[in-house]
């Protein structure tokens, strides 16, 4: 193809390119992003971690644009620059966020450029292009790049001139609204996004903290979203929750006991703080054993079984009404017995070792018990249900440090 392509403007001196480059230049683009990506990774390690996080495909998107952009330019000098300006003031303002100075975007930028030069060099020669073409192309993209730079200064200056004070009140409120759920406005949402620099991910994992809480920051990952003011002290974490998120949950909320909740969709945060909140109030009944940090998916069941105490209660006393007119004495020993053998379908001996009575004495109780209860222990649906009552009044009866 190269054979094709007449030489651009050999001896014009250094100017603006000429239109006829973008088309030159636009093949080349995936491929360059490609290799501008693997260059500035090598040489900043920590954006290849970003790249890898939650944040990493708006990085890459913001890459794309920014390249597009000096394409569109060259071809079209009158070309809208909205998108691009906006994404280089966010990597700005993130940079910002994550407590760097200016340098280390300065250095990928230019890096990028020296990458973009080289490709350039490359093509040049497939294309036969002038050297004052190349110097012009050279000039322009290191003019380019001083301009993302001064876009992405004014980013990091926002953010710096807001007040920690500030900033955190605003974080705080992104959070509130995105535990209001489903009726929050999500231009609100996206608002206080772009006004913080947090980037709403598809999944969180919502943490009941118990009060009174205190969270080092410099141990905390910067993408958290918290609250330890409220009489309910709570935290956000973008995504699920590794091992290295649980780690590092573990060094910033030292001397804390917390809950962390179920990993859900972002529109389900409540959810999420809401069963976390539960546990935590399960560990003071006694009913779940207390830790530093407890996981919700550890306790699903009983969770479940105890959601509603209330409406156990109507449960127990609909599915009990059979032994309702009992002694005490004798009713405890029958629902016993009826636990057992729900829990294990066991012979006579083994439930009598459970129980630590005479095989014959279970004979006589199952034979009691088949008499009471009739057909609510034949139906499978009953006698499920009764189970699910036994169950739940066996946890909320539990004394803390026993076996379920």
């Amino acid at each position: 193809m190269a054979h094709l392509i007449q030489p651009l403007d050999t001896d014009d001196p250094l100017g603006p390119l000429p239109q006829e480059f973008a088309a030159i230049m636009r093949p080349e683009l995936p491929s360059l992003i490609k290799e501008i990506g693997v260059e500035v990774t090598r040489a900043y390690p920590e954006y290849a971690r970003l790249l890898d996080g939650p944040n990493g495909q708006a990085i890459r998107v913001g890459v794309e644009q920014s390249l597009a952009s000096f394409v569109d330019l060259v071809a079209e000098p009158t070309a809208s620059t909205t998108l691009r300006d906006d994404m280089c003031r966010r990597f700005g303002r993130f940079e910002a966020y994550e407590g760097r100075t200016m340098d280390t975007l300065q250095g990928a930028y230019r890096l990028g450029a020296r990458v973009a030069l080289r490709r350039a060099k490359k093509v040049g020669q497939s294309y036969h292009l002038s050297p004052t073409l190349m110097l012009s192309f050279a000039d322009a993209l290191f003019a380019y790049v001083d301009e993302l730079e001064s876009l992405s200064r004014e980013g990091f200056l926002e953010v710096q001139s807001q007040s920690g004070e500030q900033s955190e009140a605003l974080r705080r409120r992104l959070l509130h609204l995105i535990l209001a759920g489903r009726p929050a406005p999500r231009s609100a949402i996206a608002d206080l996004c772009e006004q913080t620099g947090w980037t709403l991910p598809d999944e969180v994992t919502l943490v009941a903290v118990r009060a009174p809480a205190a969270l080092d920051r410099l141990g905390a990952d910067r993408d958290l979203l918290f609250d330890l003011s409220d009489p309910q002290p709570h935290l956000l974490v973008p995504g699920p929750l590794d091992e290295a998120r649980r780690s590092m949950l573990a060094q910033a909320l030292p001397g804390c006991h917390a809950a962390i909740g179920l990993t859900v969709p972002t529109v389900l945060a409540c959810d999420s703080i809401r069963w976390a909140r539960r546990v935590l109030e399960l560990v003071d009944a006694g009913v779940i054993d207390g830790a530093p940090l407890i996981r919700c998916e550890d306790h699903l069941i009983t969770l479940w079984l105890l959601s509603d105490p209330a409406l156990l209660d109507q449960l127990a006393q609909r599915e009990l009404a059979a032994v309702a007119g009992i002694s005490a004495t004798r009713r405890e020993r029958l629902i016993e017995t009826l636990r057992i053998w729900l829990d294990t379908r066991g012979t006579a001996a083994q439930m009598g070792e459970l129980l630590d009575v005479h095989p014959q004495t279970v004979r006589y109780r199952m034979r009691s018990l088949e008499t009471i209860f009739g057909d609510q222990l034949v139906d499978p649906e009953s006698r499920f249900a009764t189970e699910a009552v036994l169950r739940a009044l066996r946890l909320r009866a539990r004394p803390a440090g026993a076996s379920p």
